[in-house]
């Protein structure tokens, strides 16, 4: 059974830092995609980072981008997003989510959400101005 357990969420002030985690059992990270999301309340999950290991390639959302870090433990089989300079628009549900199929472009599949092999449980970021 494939299991991805999340972690990491808080509540923090604008402009702080946070790291989620999300450790992966039953599949090697290294065989994965793997993306965050995040969902705001009454709208769909939306894709904040992708990474494939084996791809050696990332991806982040524009909102993100220069303040979200995604890294991959191998030896952990666990996968980090670093945020930095936290805003009050980033206050979300976040998701980890890995899929087997994905190509390296995983910004071409992450929109594709309900299609996704395997989430994590959601973990609250709230972000006070």
């Amino acid at each position: 059974e494939v299991q991805l357990v999340v972690s990491g969420g808080d509540s923090v002030q604008a402009g702080g830092s946070l790291r989620l985690s999300c450790t992966i059992s039953g599949l090697s990270v290294d065989d994965l995609t793997i993306a965050w999301y995040r969902e705001f309340p009454g709208k769909d999950p939306e894709g904040v980072a992708c990474t494939g290991k084996i791809y050696d390639h990332t991806w982040y959302f524009d909102s993100v981008k220069g303040r979200a870090t995604i890294s991959v433990d191998s030896a952990k089989n666990t996968v980090y997003l670093q945020m930095n300079s936290l805003k009050s628009e980033d206050t979300a549900l976040y998701y980890c989510a890995a899929d087997r199929y994905w190509g390296r472009a995983c910004q071409s599949s992450i929109g594709d959400y309900k299609k996704v092999d395997y989430w994590g449980q959601g973990t609250q970021v709230t972000v006070s101005s």
